[in-house]
């Protein structure tokens, strides 16, 4: 860190993100988790909360500063007490002036809270104070070696998960008949006990530092292995795992079974709209229209309502809705073939808002419902049993999802998936290399369409009914950044990003809107630190890093000095 230049920076830093603190206070986000301990009696989720705000401040100085050892403290401290300045600011200006006309929760409990009960003599700071050691805590989350901090970040965020999830800890905990004291141990009646969350500390700290030193003896022992037995233990792992997800809905019940057949959904989704972008790079935001079409499709044929048509089981409905979907995908493609980049997701969208409001009208009404939708959709029977509960319905949508994504990691693989990837990079090269441009686009649309009708036709006996007001355009954004953050042409990417971007918001309902300010603001973060997303395909990795290496400036050296010489001339010194 260049001297003042660099304090200067740092101070910025953490007036910024201070700036985020304040307005996470106001909008009463820090009050309402208030409620919530990290640690019983001793720090709540809202202090924590504006802590992380103060620790980010530091981390993001010393990352800016690209500074080691105390340079990178140094920045992490000053950009820690400067986020922790405003928040200070605004207990002493709240506590002088009535700021309620302007701000509702600028209440004297908010001040309580942001004083951590001491009041503004005492609680200010003791509140600069935390600002100095979260901030330095963010820069060594730079500056350290892995070896040191990844076992203390895996032992908060283990503290944090306890906290956070509690409900849903307990109840699963309840629900596997697990002794009480178990969750006397880890809990207190308003959170996790101090106990509880010394020993997930240490545990997952412990668990982390032996990983850490077994984890490349392991890899050079299964490297040593010969093919045959690695294989064999692959096959091994690969079987553990999915005797693990197959008793997710035993251990977590009902409504964990219902997130996950939610995440399962935006999965079949996203391995379509994959196929189009990740693969084809033809962007649409009109993918909707085929989540529909499936689910109404199978409602119709399959509701015992006044607008079922024909009666059918799920299983015999299912091949119609993925047919008629593909179809639909054809019939998009066909216009549009010849359009290209923000244009075509203009286009697509059109045609996602188009099915909606067809199916909306009048002239549709007798045949779709309108708004009131078709309704009585039968659960599915496996022989004699129903599938009717969120905790059946897992396993559908589980097989499912496993049978389209082994599709298309095929089609990845493929010829096909190579002409995809072909004209993502270049069209006009593409073609002149022989890659038929209207048989691959128009591929790309259908199989992807046929993804998500296998999606919607889940969807409608999950629900029972299907309404027009079902499928707006935001499905279609979720889908395009689930697939983003997962990373772009990856098929695990797909799954991972599912599990972040929609069955995290799930989890956290009861966090009500606030949510969705963490979810914008990780959005963000995401974009900025890990722009390749979280499981990248290899080709993906590499162009955006490399992309960005050599968008990075270079340094520009500096200009030698000139100097007069004894004899009138001029020398240049340097």
């Amino acid at each position: 860190m260049a001297g003042g230049r660099g304090i200067r920076r740092a101070a910025g830093v953490g007036l910024v993100w201070g700036a985020a603190a304040v307005f996470v206070s106001l909008a009463g986000m820090v009050e309402m988790m208030h409620v919530r301990a990290v640690v019983s009696g001793v720090v709540s989720l809202g202090q924590v909360l504006l802590l992380l705000a103060v620790a980010g401040a530091g981390f993001t100085a010393a990352r800016a500063a690209r500074a080691r050892g105390g340079a990178g403290l140094l920045a992490g401290v000053t950009a820690g007490v400067l986020a922790a300045a405003p928040v200070a600011a605004l207990v002493l200006l709240g506590e002088r002036v009535n700021l309620r006309a302007m701000f509702v929760n600028a209440s004297p409990a908010l001040y309580r809270i942001l004083t951590f009960d001491r009041g503004a003599g005492a609680g200010l700071p003791l509140m600069l104070a935390l600002g100095a050691a979260a901030g330095a805590a963010g820069a060594a989350a730079v500056v350290t070696p892995p070896a040191w901090r990844q076992p203390v970040a895996l032992g908060l965020s283990g503290v944090l998960v306890l906290s956070v999830f509690q409900e849903l800890i307990q109840l699963i905990l309840q629900a596997q008949g697990l002794p009480a004291l178990l969750r006397d141990f880890l809990y207190a009646p308003d959170g996790p006990a101090l106990r509880g969350a010394g020993a997930v500390l240490l545990g997952a700290a412990a668990l982390s530092t032996a990983w850490g030193r077994a984890r490349q003896p392991v890899r050079a022992r299964v490297a040593r292995m010969p093919p045959p037995a690695r294989g064999l233990l692959r096959a091994a792992l690969m079987a553990a795992g999915v005797l693990l997800l197959l008793l997710v809905p035993v251990a977590g019940g009902p409504f964990v079974a219902q997130v996950v057949v939610i995440v399962g959904l935006y999965t079949l989704m996203g391995l379509g709209l994959n196929l189009e972008v990740g693969l084809a790079g033809l962007l649409d935001l009109g993918f909707v229209a085929f989540f529909a079409i499936g689910a109404y499709t199978v409602g119709l044929l399959t509701s015992t309502g006044p607008l079922g048509i024909a009666h059918w089981s799920f299983w015999a409905a299912v091949p119609v809705a993925v047919l008629v979907s593909l179809v639909a995908g054809v019939i998009l493609g066909i216009p549009v073939l010849g359009i290209r980049g923000d244009y075509l997701a203009i286009a697509t969208l059109g045609f996602g808002e188009i099915t909606r409001l067809l199916v909306l009208s009048d002239f549709l009404r007798p045949w779709l419902g309108g708004s009131q939708g078709v309704l009585a959709i039968p659960k599915p029977f496996l022989g004699p049993y129903e599938l009717s509960g969120p905790q059946h319905l897992f396993y559908v949508t589980l097989a499912g999802s496993a049978l389209v994504a082994y599709v298309a990691w095929r089609l990845e693989r493929s010829r096909l998936g190579r002409a995809w990837m072909a004209i993502r990079e270049d069209e006009d090269v593409a073609e002149a290399l022989g890659v038929n441009l209207v048989q691959v686009k128009l591929l790309a649309y259908g199989l992807g369409a046929a993804f998500a009708g296998v999606a919607g036709a889940i969807f409608a006996v999950m629900v029972g009914s299907v309404f027009p007001h079902s499928f707006q355009l935001l499905i279609s954004i979720n889908v395009l950044a689930l697939i983003i953050v997962g990373g772009l042409g990856s098929t695990p990417g797909v799954v991972v990003g599912s599990l972040a971007l929609v069955g995290l918001p799930e989890l956290l309902r009861e966090f009500g809107e606030f949510r969705f300010l963490v979810y914008g603001a990780v959005l963000v973060a995401m974009m900025l630190l890990r722009p390749e997303g979280l499981l990248p395909a290899a080709a993906q990795r590499r162009e955006l890093r490399e992309t960005a290496e050599a968008e990075r400036p270079l340094p520009v050296p500096e200009a030698p000095l000139p100097v007069a010489t004894s004899d009138g001339g001029v020398r240049a010194e340097g």
